[in-house]
This record gives structure tokens, C-alpha cells and sequence, in this order.
């Protein structure tokens, strides 16, 4: 426990990977809420009333215990980052401050309708309330995306007398190029995890036999948008953020690539083991010229390794960061391959019938959430040893009053805390799955 930076590190890693669990689907799980609302009005088709009737449950519960488990680290800026918070504060804090007051508030105002309001305000007034909905959840994340953009590529700002960041633009700041890409990129892949999820319930009822006709409705819903998700959170989405990785931080691609000698027609690697200590990666299978391309647009484009770089400008984990950006862009292309079949049995009317691919598509669906967490270590270990990129070391961002005996402490104390939730959040999830979608005429909040 003598170095508390690692305890410090840990502990935000841990909430904020835990927390993460449940906003991902709830942003993803809002725009299906729309579109089932879309496709009642215009088929008339009731089903698709009681399949977004159903879909909102879960979002409820999902939102609930995302918004227990991320106080924490609200607390953590100000007790184990306080040096972060004060010189980053006047930059950072606007679009939290936004995040909270404007979107967090209008996502919970409308849950609350889409929930218990239908009767009451009736189906217009509860279809906007939808719209609402998604709006809120995808600003929410919006804001959050530009405040940890603000981290990997700071614009927008200016350093004060005392050191500390305020804002010299607002809007330069607001729409930094990182933040469009990184939340295009980020928003597509919460709707990779809603896909698979709805699909895999409707795999599931089709396995059992159960409410077959909104099985079919989650089967066609939850393939067809997963598809469409797939090919872009790799095309464009992915790629671009690739470009801006290369572009602002290419000691970072060089970690990620496991990559040390600069060169043009620069590999690609899709697996190996990097070996820090003797500058190499053993057992790689590459592809010639593939990396230049993709980061640059050119094959005869030199990419920098990181023998090019001084080791204290190095990322920290570079085995940790090589593997979690294999792992995301291994997963990444299952999914097309999964979705694509899935698509093409459901076009040929048979998917309904291939109880093996059901049994796949029901097991599926953790793998995109193992997806995102290790694209989130990708990022976060990438920027590594800097908080703010360029300008503020992790070391110089803790608080020097907390050590590590006070972190492991509450670390224990939250991970108590989340597995009583786990549990929990595990029990009303089932039971809402057992219940079923919900019958037209009965109330959401049943």
C-alpha cells in the first residue's frame, strides 16, 4: 500500500468499469424505445406498443442502479483526485455540471412518465415522453464524452496564473473534434450492447416457446439494428477514432499495435504477446502495410514506434492496453460476422427455426459489455501517464491527504456495496423477464 496512486487508479477503474455496466444499455435500450414506439403508429400493430412497455421496464431498472453506483465517483474527484479537480476543475466542471442539470434531469423527468404517465397523459404525450427520453440519455452522454475528451486532447482552454484550467472557449471546447468522434464511436457501440441484449430475449423466448410473437418483434429488432451497429461502430466510427489516436497520440498507437521500430508499410497485428522488457512481440500474426493505411490513408506511410519516444512518455500497462485493444477489436468483428448471419437467416425466414444460432445469440450477449470495457482501458490506458494529455500527470493529480490503507478500505466497502446491487439488480431483471412483455391494456407500472 505504499503507492497510492495505484489504489487511487484502481478504485476508479473498478467503479467506473461496474458503473458503466448500466448506462451503456440504457442509452442503447433508448433509441429501441423510440423506434417500437415509431413502429406502433405507423403498423398500428399494438405488439410493438407492449414490447416498448416492456423495454422501459428494463431501462428503469438499469437507470436506477446506474445512478446508485455512480455517486462514487462523484466523491473520488474531490477525496482521491483533489489535485485533478482543482486545476482541471474550471474546465471539467462545466459539461459534469451540464450533464447533471440538464440531461441527467430530463432523462429522469420523462423515465418517470414513460413509466407510470401513459394512462394519465396519454399515448402522444407518452410517445414524446420517449423521444425525451433518448435525447437526455444520448446528451447525458455527450457531455460526459467532452469532459473525458477534454483529458485525451485539451482544447479550448488556457492555464491561469496559478496553473490551474479555464475555459477560453467554450464552444472550441464544447465540440472538440476528439469528443464527435469518440461519442459517435461510443453511442453506436451502446447500441451494439442494446442489440444484442434484445435479441438474446427474444432468443430466448422463442427457445422456451413463450410470447412468440414479441420474440419475433425482439429477434427482427434486435438483428436488424444489431447489423447496422456493428459495421459502424468499426466503419466509420472506429476508424476515425483510430485516425485521432494516431494523429494526437501516436506514442499510443505504437503501444497499442505492440509496435517499437518506426517504419513505412507499417503491420498490422492482429494477435500477439508484447515482451516490454526486450523491445519485441513474439508469435505475431500481422498483415503488411495495413496499419499505415489504416491510420494515415497511405501503405507507404511511416508509423512511428515506440523506440521513437522517451520510456517516461510511454503508456504505463503497455501488455494491458495491447491486449484490451485486441480484445475490443477481436469482439468487434464476431459481431459483424454473428449479426450478419443472424440477418441473412431472418431475411430467409428461417432464423426462427435455427435453434442453434438461437442458443448463440441468447449466450451472446455479455460479449459486447466485455467489448466496451475493454475499448474504455483502451482509452483510458492509452493516455497514460497523463490525466490531461500533455499537461497534467496522474502523478500530480491525487489528493496528498488520502493514502492507500483509506482507499483499499473503501474500495473493500464498495465492492460490498455492489455485489448486494449485482444481486439485486440480477433478481428484478429475471423477474420482469419471467413476467414477460406486458399485455395492451395492462399498466407499465405493474
Amino acid at each position: 500500500m505504499s503507492d497510492p496512486i495505484f489504489w487511487h487508479r484502481l478504485q476508479f477503474g473498478f467503479t467506473v468499469t461496474y458503473h458503466y455496466l448500466f448506462p451503456q444499455l440504457t442509452m442503447g435500450l433508448a433509441l429501441f424505445i423510440v423506434v417500437l414506439k415509431v413502429l406502433a403508429r405507423r403498423t398500428g400493430n399494438e405488439r410493438y406498443q407492449d414490447a416498448a412497455r416492456f423495454w422501459i421496464r428494463i431501462f428503469g431498472i438499469n437507470f436506477a442502479v446506474g445512478v446508485v453506483t455512480g455517486i462514487p465517483m462523484e466523491f473520488q474527484f474531490g477525496t482521491n483526485w483533489a489535485q485533478f479537480s482543482q486545476r482541471a476543475g474550471g474546465v471539467i466542471g462545466q459539461t459534469l455540471g451540464m450533464e447533471g442539470m440538464f440531461a441527467f434531469f430530463l432523462e429522469s423527468s420523462f423515465l418517470g412518465v414513460l413509466i407510470w404517465g401513459e394512462k394519465r397523459f396519454g399515448r402522444t404525450i407518452h410517445d414524446l415522453a420517449a423521444v425525451a427520453l433518448l435525447t437526455g440519455s444520448w446528451l447525458s452522454g455527450y457531455f460526459i464524452i467532452a469532459t473525458n475528451a477534454f483529458m485525451q486532447h485539451p482544447v479550448g482552454h488556457r492555464i491561469a496564473l496559478d496553473g490551474s484550467f479555464q475555459i477560453a472557449s467554450f464552444l472550441t471546447f464544447l465540440l472538440n473534434p476528439w469528443a464527435l468522434v469518440q461519442y459517435a464511436h461510443n453511442m453506436v457501440a451502446a447500441v451494439v450492447t442494446a442489440s444484442f441484449v434484445v435479441a438474446a430475449v427474444g432468443a430466448y423466448y422463442t427457445l422456451r416457446e413463450l410470447h412468440l410473437e414479441q420474440a419475433r418483434i425482439f429477434l427482427k429488432t434486435g438483428v436488424i439494428i444489431g447489423l447496422i451497429s456493428t459495421v459502424l461502430v468499426a466503419f466509420p466510427t472506429g476508424d476515425q477514432q483510430g485516425k485521432m489516436v494516431a494523429k494526437h497520440q501516436p506514442v499510443t498507437l505504437a503501444a497499442m499495435e505492440g509496435r517499437w521500430n518506426s517504419g513505412t508499410w507499417a503491420e498490422l497485428t492482429f494477435i500477439g504477446q508484447p515482451d516490454v522488457a526486450h523491445h519485441r512481440e513474439d508469435n505475431p500474426l500481422r498483415m503488411t502495410g495495413l496499419l499505415s493505411f489504416i491510420a494515415y490513408g497511405a501503405f507507404d506511410t511511416n508509423v512511428k514506434g515506440l523506440n521513437e519516444f522517451p520510456p517516461e512518455q510511454w503508456p504505463t500497462n503497455i501488455e494491458l492496453l495491447y491486449y484490451s485493444f485486441h480484445i475490443m477489436a477481436g469482439l468487434g468483428t464476431l459481431f459483424i460476422a454473428l449479426m450478419s448471419l443472424s440477418a441473412f437467416l431472418l431475411w430467409r425466414g428461417q432464423l426462427g427455426k435455427a435453434r442453434w444460432l438461437l442458443w448463440i445469440l441468447m449466450l451472446a450477449f455479455p460479449f459486447p459489455y466485455i467489448a466496451t470495457t475493454a475499448g474504455w482501458m483502451t482509452t483510458e490506458l492509452g493516455r497514460q501517464p497523463w490525466l490531461v494529455y500533455g499537461l497534467l500527470h496522474t502523478r500530480d493529480g491525487t489528493s496528498h491527504l488520502v493514502h492507500g490503507g483509506q482507499t483499499v478500505f473503501t474500495s473493500l466497502g464498495f465492492a460490498g456495496i455492489f455485489v448486494v446491487l449485482s444481486f439485486l439488480f440480477l433478481y428484478l431483471i429475471l423477474r420482469e423477464i419471467a413476467h414477460g412483455p406486458v399485455p395492451h391494456g395492462t399498466s407499465t407500472a405493474q
